[in-house]
C-alpha cells in the first residue's frame, strides 16, 4: 500500500511542476513579447527618426540649392542639350534638305539650350516616331521631349513624365477633302477617320462620334506619311489629328493646300506641353522658367531687337528679369537670382539668341494660317500666363 501511496504522490508532485513551468513558461513568452514589442518600438522609433532626419535632410538640401545630382549637372557637364522632337511636322519641327531642324518646337529645344547652357545651339535634335516618346525619355536617350505633345492625366501619371508649362494651346479637328461635299463634322455618318495610332486624336474620335451619334470607323495609322497614302488613295473620308497638325500637313499637301478643307469644329483639349523624367524638381523647374521667360519677355515688350536697349530700362523689373544690375529698396546694386539653377541672366540669352514667344509664333506658324487665338497673351483674350519673375 506503501508504495502505492508514493507513486500517487510522484504524480502529483509530478503534475503539479509541470503546471508550475507551464506558468513559467507563458510569463517567460509574455515577457518575451513585451521585450519584442519594446524592440518593434525602438526599431519603429529608429525608423522613424531615421526617415524623418531623411526628410529633413533632403528638404534642406533642396532649400540650400536644388536636388543632389539633377539632370541640370549632367547637361551643364556634356554642354549640349538632347532635345526629343521630331523631322516631318511642318510648322512645328522639319529637318531641311540641309540637314537643319526648323519650327516652333525645334526653336523651343534652343529656348532651353540657350536658358541652361548660354548657346541656342547647343542642341542635340533626336527625332522621335509617335510610339517611341516616352520610352526615349524614360531611358535617358533624351533630357526633355518637345514634341507636339498633349498633357493628359495618364501621360502624367502613368510614362513617368513631368509636364512643364505648356506652349500651344490647341484642339482637335477634322480635315476632308474639298470636293467632299462636308462641311460640318455632324455630316459625317458612315465614314472612315483616319487617325495617328498611340495619340490622344484615336479615342477622341471614336468618343465624339458616340456623342453625335454617328457611325465612324477609326482606322489608325503608324505615322503621317502612312496616313497621307491612304487619303490620297481614297480610303479615308476624314483626317482627324490636332488642327496645327492639319494645318501643317495641309500646308504640304502634294496635290496642293486647296485640295483640302479643314471643318470649322474643335471637339477636344489638346494643350502641348515640353515634358522631362519624373523626380528631379530642379530640372523641371529649369526647363519650366526657360519656356516662361519666352512668354514673359512678350508681355514686357522685350523682343531679340531691342533686348540690349531693354537691359537699361528705367523699369526695374525689366532689368531684373534680364539679369541686369539694379538698385535694391537699399540703394544697393544687385542682380535677381531667384534660386532656380539657371544663370541669372538666361532670359536675355534666350530673348537675343531665340526671340519672345510671339516671335517664335509668327516666324514659324503664322506663315501657315494659323492665328495666335489661345495662344495670345491674358491680356489680349489668350491663355498664356507667366507667374511674376521676382
Amino acid at each position: 500500500m506503501k508504495k502505492y501511496r508514493m507513486l500517487a504522490l510522484l504524480a502529483v508532485l509530478v503534475l503539479v511542476i509541470a503546471a508550475c513551468t507551464s506558468d513559467g513558461g507563458s510569463d517567460t513568452t509574455e515577457a518575451g513579447s513585451d521585450t519584442t514589442a519594446a524592440g518593434s518600438d525602438t526599431t519603429a522609433a529608429t525608423e522613424t527618426t531615421a526617415a524623418t532626419d531623411t526628410t529633413a535632410a533632403t528638404d534642406t538640401t533642396q532649400a540650400a540649392g536644388g536636388d543632389t545630382g539633377s539632370l541640370l549637372d549632367e547637361v551643364t557637364a556634356r554642354g549640349e542639350l538632347n532635345c526629343g522632337t521630331r523631322d516631318a511636322f511642318p510648322g512645328f519641327a522639319v529637318l531641311t534638305e540641309a540637314g537643319d531642324h526648323v519650327g516652333f518646337d525645334s526653336d523651343f529645344c534652343r529656348v532651353i539650350a540657350a536658358a541652361v547652357l548660354g548657346d541656342a545651339e547647343a542642341v542635340n535634335h533626336v527625332d522621335l516616331e509617335t510610339a517611341d516618346r516616352f520610352t526615349a525619355l524614360q531611358s535617358g536617350q533624351i533630357d526633355v521631349l518637345v514634341r507636339n505633345t498633349t498633357w493628359t492625366a495618364s501621360r502624367d501619371g502613368s510614362e513617368g513624365a513631368t509636364f512643364v508649362a505648356i506652349n500651344y494651346y490647341d484642339g482637335q479637328g477634322m480635315m476632308v477633302a474639298a470636293d467632299s461635299g462636308f462641311t460640318s463634322i455632324e455630316d459625317m455618318d458612315g465614314v472612315i477617320i483616319c487617325v495617328a495610332k498611340g495619340t490622344t486624336t484615336e479615342g477622341n474620335a471614336a468618343a465624339e462620334a458616340a456623342r453625335l451619334g454617328l457611325d465612324w470607323e477609326v482606322r489608325p495609322f503608324d505615322d503621317t506619311d502612312l496616313i497621307q497614302e491612304a487619303f490620297l488613295a481614297g480610303q479615308c473620308d476624314g483626317w482627324s489629328s490636332d488642327t496645327g497638325q492639319l494645318v501643317g500637313l495641309r500646308s504640304v499637301y502634294p496635290d496642293g493646300a486647296d485640295a483640302l478643307v479643314i471643318l470649322p469644329e474643335v471637339f477636344s483639349k489638346e494643350p502641348l506641353a515640353p515634358a522631362v523624367l519624373d523626380g528631379d524638381t530642379q530640372w523641371a523647374q529649369v526647363v519650366n522658367w526657360a519656356i516662361l521667360a519666352t512668354i514673359q519677355a512678350e508681355e514686357l515688350g522685350i523682343t531679340s531687337e531691342n533686348v540690349d536697349e531693354m537691359l537699361n530700362s528705367d523699369d526695374t523689373s525689366i532689368v531684373a528679369f534680364l539679369g541686369g544690375e539694379f538698385e535694391d529698396a537699399d540703394g544697393n546694386t544687385t542682380t535677381l537670382d531667384p534660386g532656380l539653377g539657371l544663370p541669372t541672366d538666361f532670359a536675355y540669352q534666350v530673348i537675343s539668341q531665340v526671340g519672345n514667344y510671339g516671335e517664335i509664333f509668327e516666324a514659324n506658324l503664322a506663315p501657315l494660317g494659323l492665328q495666335r487665338g489661345l495662344n495670345a497673351q491674358w491680356y489680349d483674350g489668350g491663355l498664356l500666363y507667366a507667374p511674376p519673375y521676382r
